[in-house]
């Protein structure tokens, strides 16, 4: 057994069962948070009773039937009481449930009876007398995945760059793990974990864990891999990906997985990832997880990038050909210390790990590529905070960090989790003084190390260990505003108006003349953080005569950055630009990050008659290529029904 801990502590899993008052042990098993802040609503477990504290996968790749399928044994503690232990399940195939030895245990699959998107409560009995029981220390769960399982994107061979073989990702977080993985889902319930997987001979298999050794053949023209990840971490981190990939080592520690027509230009533009560690690791402290690999997706991937330890999943829209948008490769590197290393326990804390990395990103472009740089980025972001207030009002919950009861985590703004936590962050810094506060961020890393937290636990810390009592220094500070409240507190560190000075003045004389021959000259020496800001403050309105001058002038529709292309897209589709039509649905039958497909359907779904046609056509034919949490995006936005 992986264990440290007796079932007996488990009982009142109020420790991380270490006996020292330093830094937490990483191999130790990570404590169950019983606050109330740390309730996750969005699983069935109830890990105070019995918990998963292991979980290891033999499994095969069934492309036809689209299934993964196989075995779970999973480690687990008990309190002495417990007669059953709750997992969780969406879709399921449960064929059979024994202990360690092989005895069968009953179970039961639930319904999802309040009809949420938390699937079905997964009941493996112990004992059902009232007599002694002694819970078996293994569980082993035989099953396979439901064809479609909302975590697991099977993509033809057409959908690929190389045209010649199938491709397999998944996609765990939110809560989407439970459909391919028996086990309690919840960010709370950390796990370690290993994996042997089979897959067909032709494709190779990463996994967000160290592969040992190299593959092997198996039966039926298969290879055999496998997995293991010795640190404990919240199971939405647990991802697989097949498909026709290559490799390319970055370097020492670092590399980059991708279809082999892509790799080259991968290569290419993650080639500063290894100084973004040392950057990282010279104000946060060592890189614990050994290797930092990457591997670019096809483009139906629905996110920028995804943290999974030592195994980063990138959407291949970040390939600009200069490394303009590599801060998002910061940006998933940096959730090696905040929300790897340390991880909200409940969905509520969002900016707990995605507001403090941004921070960190945002440190590791400074060192990286340098203060104008960091700074323009900022701005960008705190430019999106103030929009996204605007539009919401703010008293409006979804502005709030840590997301209020009678909200959904997964309905608060993005910028609400992201931006507002950077700024946040920024203002602490900035009145603090970064001799201070560096350390004490570093601190929060070492003494949480492998384990869950709470917003109230770090606001409990800085008070503690940075703020020190200071009456004054809180009240400036105004902490709980920032984590508890809503809209955007007074005190908020504001961008260096310099980092877009040129850019601004440029836009403000474009929306008085609409005339484009200073910026013609300009637009190419601009940063993509330039260009972007350009497009963002264009006016509102423009004429069909307009948009064609900027395309002409700047280039727009044949620009490789994927994020300006976007805006002029939205600029464009706003403005009702009927030439622009053809670029666009080839954009959206291409790529499928939602950051970019939803917002684009939504301006077309905004234009009457016009957009809306050409939304509902479009998406008909491309719903079937977006990933299901993409597809359930859109399907909202243009009413899809089946």
């Amino acid at each position: 057994m992986r264990l440290s801990c007796s079932a007996a502590l488990l009982a009142f899993a109020l420790t991380a069962c270490s006996t020292s008052d330093g830094p937490a042990d990483e191999h130790l098993v990570a404590p169950i948070l019983t606050s109330a802040e740390a309730q996750d609503e969005y699983t069935w477990a109830r890990p105070t009773e019995a918990r998963v504290t292991h979980v290891s996968l033999d499994l095969a790749l069934d492309f036809a039937a689209q299934q993964v399928g196989g075995t779970a044994t999973l480690d687990i503690v008990a309190a002495d009481d417990a007669r059953e232990i709750v997992l969780d399940s969406n879709g399921l195939q449960v064929s059979a449930v024994t202990d360690g030895a092989g005895e069968p245990l009953k179970f039961t699959l639930g319904e999802n009876a309040d009809g949420s998107e938390k699937g079905e409560p997964f009941t493996i009995t112990f004992a059902e007398d009232s007599g002694a029981v002694t819970a078996p220390e293994q569980i082993v769960v035989t099953y396979k995945s439901a064809p479609g399982a909302e975590a697991l994107q099977w993509l033809s061979p057409e959908q690929t760059a190389g045209k010649k073989h199938p491709f397999l990702f998944s996609q765990g977080q939110a809560i989407l793990n439970r459909s391919w993985i028996p086990t309690q889902d919840s960010p709370g319930i950390r796990q370690s974990w290993d994996a042997r997987i089979a897959a067909p001979a032709a494709l190779g298999v990463v996994m967000s864990g160290i592969r040992r050794g190299d593959a092997e053949s198996g039966p039926d023209g298969t290879k055999i891999y496998t997995f293991e990840m010795e640190h404990s971490v919240p199971p939405y981190l647990i991802s697989i990906a097949a498909g026709d990939i290559a490799f390319a080592q970055l370097g020492p520690r670092t590399g980059v997985w991708a279809e082999p027509s892509v790799l080259e230009a991968a290569k290419e533009e993650l080639g500063d990832t290894e100084a973004m560690i040392d950057a990282a690791e010279s104000i946060y402290g060592d890189y614990r997880w050994g290797r930092y690999d990457m591997i670019v997706l096809p483009p139906s991937f629905p996110y920028g990038g995804m943290e999974n330890p030592v195994m980063t999943f990138l959407t291949p829209t970040f390939i600009a050909g200069d490394r303009s948008n590599t801060g998002l490769v910061a940006h998933e590197l940096a959730h090696s210390w905040s929300g790897n290393l340390v991880t909200y326990a409940s969905w509520r804390d969002g900016w707990l790990n995605e507001g403090v990395t941004s921070y960190i990103e945002n440190r590791i472009t400074e060192k990286v590529f340098g203060e104008l740089r960091a700074e323009q980025e900022y701005a960008l972001s705190y430019a999106a905070l103030v929009g996204m207030i605007e539009q919401e009002g703010e008293n409006s919950p979804v502005t709030a960090m840590r997301t209020p009861p009678g909200t959904s985590p997964f309905d608060t703004a993005s910028e609400a989790i992201y931006d507002k936590g950077t700024v946040f962050l920024r203002t602490v810094e900035s009145i603090v003084g970064r001799e201070k506060f560096d350390p004490w961020l570093r601190n929060w890393f070492d003494s949480h190390a492998f384990q869950p937290a709470t917003s109230e636990m770090f606001l409990a810390d800085m008070r503690e260990n940075l703020l020190k009592g200071d009456k004054a220094l809180e009240d400036k500070l105004m902490l709980d505003e920032w984590v508890y409240g809503t809209g955007l507190p007074g005190n908020a560190l504001k961008p260096d108006p310099k980092a877009f000075a040129a850019v601004d003045a440029a836009v403000a004389a474009y929306a008085d003349s609409r005339d484009l021959t200073a910026i013609e000259a300009e637009w190419p020496k601009w940063s993509a953080a330039e260009q972007r800001r350009f497009l963002e403050r264009l006016p509102e309105e423009l004429s069909p005569s307009e948009l064609a001058g900027l395309d002409t002038t700047l280039g727009l529709s044949g620009t490789r950055n994927a994020e300006v292309q976007f805006l002029w897209l939205d600029a464009a589709l706003r403005n009702r630009y009927q030439p622009v039509v053809p670029q666009a649905e080839e954009f959206l039958t291409r790529v499928g990050r939602n950051k970019f497909v939803s917002p684009l359907y939504a301006q077309l779904m905004a234009q009457d008659e016009w957009g809306q046609a050409i939304a509902r056509a479009l998406y008909a034919r491309t719903r079937g290529g977006y990933h299901s949490m993409t597809r359930g995006s859109v399907d909202r936005i243009v009413g899809w029904t089946e």
